[in-house]
């Protein structure tokens, strides 16, 4: 019998053998078992882009389903998710009369992200869209309780001098279903304008009147005002929403007579104001009246609900997994929140974090901050600094409360607005669109176009999402500059490598030892 094409083809297939013994293993060898969790959509745009990067680089599959901030913490005390996300506690007196929020597992709150709750909205005069509007708390809290209904009232007359504000319904869009968004915009305004927004904290916000529209998540409260059927529609949602539609955002005044865009910087300087409970809850009456002139009052911070014992579905491999998936969150995915639309967590929180990830049944630890990439700091750095609250800069004057106004757009939507009324002038070197166009909010994720005059012809520019997808405008322009999805750095070695090192070496295998064979055969 001749053996020789037999001990060939085994010859071939020892070497393939060989190659995937050898080639290095995929990252879910590790142990990273997948785990699941539910609630905040405030949050989701982050959580989103943090999951797929540690799926790319690290092989973990985090699921995570954006129901709202309420049902996200009632899927934890059932026991049907890992982790829960919530921009408020657990109630222990639920407004809709149901039984307290009280868990059976151990759980602690892990801030996770910081941010500004923005008023996105879709105005026009005279058939050319509004970016840069402006308004004061007491004006907010008047328009989501009824009582402004039209925007040519003299009342948001009075805040936007340069634009003639049009004689239009205001349509106010609010969450239909249990959101923390709700909860955290309804508490600033009981807390601030008491006497005009009555009906205090409301995760369930209310059917005010006849115009007001609810829509389901921030999608859909995003979507609504971003139609052309939303023109005269505002609603509360994260800024990554308003970004990502394209559509500006309200500049809200603060305690220092100043407008303010939510920035991922005005965020910051406004955290460092707020005050930690123990159980890693937030008080923010610090940040509402905070005296900085830099400051977004209507900034706060989601948590990561998580558990501290086991449970019948959560375990202590999960446990691996979610304390390195947290791991993650805190520090290098850090350096995406100012590109997804938020604030980087600082330092303090990273710290109060890190005790809770050491909580966790099979946690890897805690936070190494010598290794810890936050933007926020430095290693050596202590909790009263913050790297980025160091370096915002100062409003422009025109955005000062009074007889002038800033033309440069915000939020998704940077294009100048034309001056329609009197005291449109340009922010210069510290507006919002010029900082981007220096590249010092690049991380921002928003187009960078210059704003010229009032009557500069901008509409024209291009305008990108956090993307760099184009919204509007034609492409190509000089001034535009657009951001993409931050990505780890590839560690040099996958599975893609690894499939090319083993075809080339079984195209070798296939060409040499066969004739080798054949030789020792005749021997």
């Amino acid at each position: 019998m001749n053996v020789r094409p037999r001990l060939a083809r085994f010859a071939a297939v020892l070497a393939v053998v060989s190659l995937v013994a050898l080639a290095p293993t995929p990252a879910q060898a590790d142990g990273y078992v997948p785990i699941s969790g539910s609630g905040s959509t405030w949050s989701q745009n982050a959580l989103d882009q943090w999951r797929k990067n540690v799926a790319s680089n690290y092989g973990m599959t985090v699921n995570y389903s954006g129901t709202g901030s309420s049902a996200g913490r009632s899927d934890f005390i059932k026991e049907t998710v890992d982790f829960a996300i919530s921009e408020i506690p657990f109630q222990a007196n639920p407004e809709d009369g149901s039984p307290p929020e009280k868990p059976t597992t151990g759980y602690a709150y892990m801030p996770i992200v910081a941010g500004g709750t923005s008023l996105m909205y879709n105005l026009k005069i005279g058939g050319k869209r509004v970016t840069n509007l402006r308004l004061s708390g007491e004006v907010i809290a008047k328009v989501f309780s009824g009582q402004i209904s039209t925007w040519n009232d003299p009342a948001i007359q009075a805040d936007n001098p340069a634009l003639a504000m049009p004689d239009r319904p205001i349509t106010p869009v609010y969450r239909s279903d249990g959101s923390g968004t709700s909860a955290q915009f309804t508490l600033w305004m009981s807390k601030q304008y008491g006497n005009i927004w009555t009906q205090g904290m409301r995760s369930q916000f209310p059917q005010v009147n006849a115009s007001f529209k609810g829509q389901n998540g921030s999608l859909g409260v995003a979507g609504y005002v971003s139609q052309d059927y939303g023109e005269g529609a505002i609603t509360y949602v994260e800024y990554s929403y308003a970004m990502k539609s394209g559509f500006p955002v309200v500049k809200v005044l603060n305690k220092a007579g100043f407008y303010v865009e939510p920035t991922y910087q005005s965020v910051a300087v406004a955290l460092m104001s707020a005050a930690i409970n123990p159980d890693l809850t937030q008080n923010l009456d610090g940040v509402y009246n905070s005296n900085d002139p830099r400051t977004y009052p209507m900034s706060s911070y989601s948590y990561m609900i998580v558990p501290t014992a086991t449970n019948k579905i959560f375990t202590a491999d999960k446990g691996k997994t979610l304390s390195r998936f947290a791991d993650y969150m805190l520090c290098e995915g850090q350096q995406q929140a100012a590109a997804l639309g938020y604030s980087p967590l600082p330092m303090n929180l990273v710290q109060a974090g890190s005790e809770v990830l050491k909580s966790i049944p099979g946690s890897e630890g805690g936070v190494d901050f010598n290794a810890c990439n936050n933007p926020t700091f430095k290693p050596g750095d202590s909790p009263a600094s913050n790297q980025l609250a160091a370096t915002a800069p100062q409003p422009p004057d025109c955005d000062k409360q009074g007889a002038t106004q800033c033309v440069e757009g915000t939020g998704g939507a940077q294009e100048a607005t034309a001056s329609t009324g009197s005291g449109g002038v340009s922010g210069g070197a510290n507006s919002a669109a010029a900082v981007a166009g220096s590249g010092g909010s690049a991380a921002a994720g928003s187009s960078a176009t210059a704003a010229g005059s009032p009557s500069g012809g901008a509409g024209d520019a291009p305008v990108y999402d956090a993307n760099g997808n184009l919204v509007s405008g034609a492409g190509g322009a000089v001034n535009a500059a657009v951001s993409s999805p931050f990505t780890l750095d590839d560690n040099g070695w996958g599975t893609p490598q690894t499939a090319m090192l083993a075809a080339g070496l079984l195209m070798v295998a296939a060409v040499l030892i066969p004739p080798i064979i054949g030789r020792r055969s005749r021997r």
